[in-house]
Parts: structure tokens; sequence; C-alpha cells
């Protein structure tokens, strides 16, 4: 579970805030807000440099008497900053900075899972099989060549022009060119 900022609000006094010098972070925290008298208003904000790399749900909370709100700092995005959280109450009477240092994630005690499958050997392939007609079955191709031929042919009988004939011969070439290919292997 990530860290919290720990929060006093009017532990020693009306509107007081008590706040840590220093918070250090690698992850998304909590900013616990601890009330310990009459019902007030919280102002958070993240300077500039933090705001870089960090959000805040909302600026402003309402803190009940003599209990505690979370409220969340996400993380948008990796990278190390050291920058300030400013903590107001009593509509500016009252203000307080926290340097917060949001450090790089440690990435290395993040396991690796390698499934077990990896450790078996694979099978080689057939010598020859390495076309990508070798998994085609004859048959159809020839059927699907043979109606490709007819109706080239059909479309240059009856429309009688230049371009269908040389576009009937280019499907004439291909199919032969597949037939090869397949009888080939």
């Amino acid at each position: 579970m990530p860290d919290s900022l720990l929060v006093h609000v009017n532990r020693d006094e009306l509107h007081g805030l008590a706040v840590p010098t220093t918070f250090e972070t690698s992850e998304s925290f909590d900013v616990r807000l601890v009330n310990h008298g009459e019902a007030t208003h919280v102002h958070l904000h993240l300077d500039d440099a933090l705001s870089s790399l960090a959000s805040i749900e909302a600026p402003n909370h309402h803190v009940e008497r003599d209990s505690e709100r979370r409220v969340r700092v996400t993380l948008t995005r990796d990278g190390a900053v050291r920058g300030k959280l400013k903590v107001v109450t009593a509509y500016g009477a009252t203000t307080r900075y926290v340097d917060v240092v949001v450090t790089e994630p440690d990435r290395s005690d993040d396991p690796v899972e390698v499934d077990e499958d990896l450790a078996k050997p694979q099978p080689k392939p057939e010598p020859g099989s390495d076309s990508v007609l070798a998994d085609v079955p004859d048959v159809p191709v020839l059927v699907v060549g043979g109606v490709a031929l007819l109706a080239a042919a059909t479309a240059a009988f009856f429309v009688q022009n230049v371009v269908v004939l040389l576009a009937a011969l280019a499907v004439v070439v291909g199919v032969l060119v597949t037939v090869y290919a397949v009888l080939a292997t």
C-alpha cells in the first residue's frame, strides 16, 4: 500500500495545521486530513513542478468535525521531481508547505513470470514447409482458379472491349502461375 501524507487540522488551535516538512514517494499517495476540532475547509495545491507528474482530484475539501478525509494524489506518469504541496485553511489565514520528492519507481522488485511451456523445446518445422502455399489444399485452389478463368473469359466475350480483354489475360496469367506453384510443391 502506498504511503500517506498525514496533515493534522485544528490539533493545537483553531485553523491550525501540522504537516511534515518533507514527504518522499515513488507512487500515488493519499493526503490524510485529520481534523481534531471544528469542521473546516482545507485547500490543497500542487506547484508547477509537482503538477508536471501528479494530479489531485479536487483542490477544496470540507472536513467534518473530529473526522478524517483522504484526498488522492495520483502520479500521472513516471519520473522524478521535487515540488511543493501547499496546504491552506481558514481562507488563507493558515498556510503550510510540504516538500514532496517523487522518485523513479524501483522496477527491480517486480517478479518476471515465465510460462512453463517456454522451457519445453519447440518442434522443428519439416523441410520444404516454409512456403506460404504449404498449408493450402490443392483442390480448392484449382477450383477457384477455374472459376476465375471462366469469369474472365465470359466477361471478355460479352463486353468485347480491349481493356476487359487485357484484364482477362491478366487473370489467366495469374491463375496459370498459381496452378504451377501448387503443382510444383
